[in-house]
């Protein structure tokens, strides 16, 4: 687990219900890989205090565009 610093192709998004508590699942659903989940927590470090448990529908977090991601993990 590293850093992952504000890029500017970051995307504003609205968690929704189907990912409540399930960052593995929109880490699959978005990168292919649920194991990346732990990107949304070092990206929104200030909102996502508990990486699980703040991970609730309605909360908006900055994701990573895929190829950015990649980039920055050197993927």
């Amino acid at each position: 687990i590293r850093p992952i610093p504000a890029e500017p192709d970051d995307v504003l998004y609205v968690i929704q219900v189907q990912y409540t508590h399930r960052p593995d699942l929109l880490a699959f659903d978005m990168y292919g890989d649920k194991d990346l989940w732990w990107v949304y927590a070092q990206r929104n470090i200030e909102i996502l205090k508990d990486p699980v448990f703040d991970f609730e529908a309605g909360t908006e977090i900055f994701v990573p565009k895929g190829p950015s991601l990649k980039r920055l993990l050197g993927l």
